[in-house]
């Protein structure tokens, strides 16, 4: 159930050091990118070992709604009026 989920955003310069075995994304081509493409957000269900041994540190970490409304923003999305 994705809202229990924990999302992470990430600096885009940790997308190589992602071991997607232990997220919901599968590949570096589905992760969801900030607009000016510095940053990135996966989901989890337990912390990945990744982030846990300190190779990736969090920029921030999120729950579902919490990441919605920070998807909404202008930094994630494109408003399109």
């Amino acid at each position: 159930m994705e809202n229990n989920r924990t999302y992470t955003i990430l600096n885009i310069s940790d997308l190589s050091n992602v071991d997607f075995s232990q997220v919901g994304e599968t590949g570096a081509d589905t992760v969801r990118k900030s607009i000016d493409r510095t940053q990135f957000v996966i989901k989890y269900n337990s912390i990945p070992t990744f982030i846990s041994d300190g190779t990736v540190t969090p920029i921030e970490v999120l729950n579902y709604s919490e990441v919605l409304a920070l998807m909404a923003t202008d930094k994630w999305s494109i408003n399109e009026e």
